[in-house]
């Protein structure tokens, strides 16, 4: 899939747990992340945090980071 695809994805998630606050939104995106995309999906946006990660929202490089971590 389309880095650009995996971005905007990523940040729509983000947007739904946004309001759970930056406390909590990290680790509900990166655990929805984890429970509904396939593993190629969580290696490209982990590669493309890794690259820079133009286009995440903060908490969904930050919820990236935490999946990165817990991999």
């Amino acid at each position: 899939m389309r880095v650009e695809k995996l971005t905007m994805m990523a940040n729509q998630i983000g947007a739904f747990f946004k309001g759970q606050g930056e406390a909590a939104a990290p680790a509900a995106i990166a655990d929805h992340l984890k429970k509904f995309w396939d593993p190629g999906m969580r290696k490209d946006i982990v590669a493309h945090l890794d690259a820079g990660g133009a286009g995440l929202d903060p908490l969904v490089r930050k919820a990236v980071e935490l999946l990165k971590a817990n991999a």
